[in-house]
């Protein structure tokens, strides 16, 4: 198990408590300004920042290559200078005879290393490791990055999905409960395995089956457990009016386009994230969604799905969704999509249904909420579920397999 599966497993915890507290948030906007396509479209779009933080990063990687550039350049000049004046090379006849240019070169060289100073030959030997190691880590690696042109070609391709996930989310929150929308939205893991297998990015063995099997019979318990609070009298209507099919469809629409764009991410970013820089990625999601996507609310608001649409009128609400929309979009987006890249698109959508037993242990220790043995067994059985999957992933990468 490599570090950056170990970091893909800690940035899924901290995606997952981004993401809980992200909803309550979401939830609390739509109480004064109920418009998911608004929050989605503003959330998707301040991913674009990434696109010059990543032409950015390139730049400074580029001026450290130059140097180590010049710097060999520099090297090989000296240890060529010094053999000329140290034998004589400069007047030889040899020199001048094109037949044997190469393998007086070649002489140089071997003479040159035999008269130079010890400090110049340690500078080389370690240029000579140097290149070696970047060599392997080329070969190990097994595909070379892509340009930026097909970065953003590849962005324009999965962009439109990424905000129907995004979208169908939020518009799930904005008619249902918290509870109802993570339950639902974490049965993602058996629409992930199945477009894996569908697309060849995964192998489907009986343990990531099994995972799977665990973690939606938990979800499925959650639904049938019941919770209780003692203001739970004056709350009842409140959820019930909250909870509607349409919201619960949603839900499970959002679930299967995550599954999709899980899949998806993992075969245009290659293993580890060599072949698509995932930073530039995002921030060419967020371009094309704030130039392309915008329009939407149209079709939207004529199906019935959109209020009409308006500008916030409180500064507090604007705050909070610039807020929320960085925080809950943008930081945690990234860090969700680095971990599907740096461990497994099954691994991360079972993480990410830790969820359910981060908010039942938010409502224990915040409101005092209670909770039937079968919705503490169901929570039990989510976590196992990633943890079986885990353990499938280890072996496999361990035997390579």
């Amino acid at each position: 198990m490599g570090w950056k599966y170990k970091a893909g497993l800690m940035l899924i915890g901290s995606v997952v408590c981004i993401w809980v507290t992200s909803a309550e948030v979401t939830q609390s906007i739509f109480t004064a300004y109920r418009h998911p396509f608004a929050l989605t479209y503003i959330g998707a779009s301040l991913m674009v920042v990434y696109l010059p933080l990543s032409f950015l990063k390139d730049w400074i990687f580029s001026l450290f290559q130059a140097s180590d550039s010049t710097q060999e350049d520099s090297l090989e000049g000296i240890c060529d200078s010094r053999c000329v004046k140290s034998f004589g090379l400069a007047d030889s006849p040899l020199k001048i005879n094109g037949v044997h240019k190469d393998s007086d070169t070649e002489l140089q060289h071997l003479m040159c290393k035999k008269d130079s100073s010890p400090e110049l030959i340690d500078e080389e030997e370690g240029l000579s490791l140097m290149q070696k190691a970047t060599d392997h880590r080329g070969s190990s690696e097994g595909a070379d990055p892509i340009s930026a042109w097909e970065v953003a070609r590849i962005s324009f391709f999965i962009a439109p999905l990424w905000f129907i996930t995004e979208y169908f989310s939020n518009a799930a929150l904005a008619r249902t409960s918290v509870a109802s929308t993570t339950i639902l939205s974490s049965t993602s893991g058996l629409f992930t395995l199945f477009f894996g297998a569908l697309l060849g990015q995964d192998s489907l063995n009986i343990s990531k089956i099994v995972a799977v099997f665990v973690s939606i019979t938990g979800v499925a318990m959650t639904t049938l457990g019941k919770t209780w609070a003692a203001d739970d009298p004056e709350l009842s209507s409140t959820r019930d009016s909250q909870h509607s099919v349409l919201g619960d469809v949603l839900g499970l629409l959002s679930a299967v386009s995550y599954g999709l764009f899980t899949v998806l991410l993992k075969k245009f970013a290659g293993n580890d994230g060599e072949t698509v820089d995932v930073q530039k990625l995002f921030g060419y999601i967020g371009l094309f969604t704030f130039l392309a996507l915008w329009w939407l609310v149209w079709p939207l608001t004529a199906m019935g799905l959109e209020p009409k649409f308006s500008i916030p009128t409180s500064a507090k609400v604007d705050e909070v969704l610039l807020a929320n929309g960085f925080i809950g979009s943008v930081v945690s987006d990234y860090f969700w999509a680095l971990s599907v890249v740096w461990t497994t698109p099954l691994v991360a959508t079972l993480g990410m249904s830790l969820t359910i037993p981060l908010a039942m242990l938010a409502d224990i220790i915040v409101h005092g909420r209670h909770f039937s043995a079968i919705y503490v067994l169901g929570s039990a059985q989510v976590f196992a579920g990633f943890v079986i999957a885990n353990l499938s992933e280890h072996c496999t990468r361990k035997l390579g397999l």
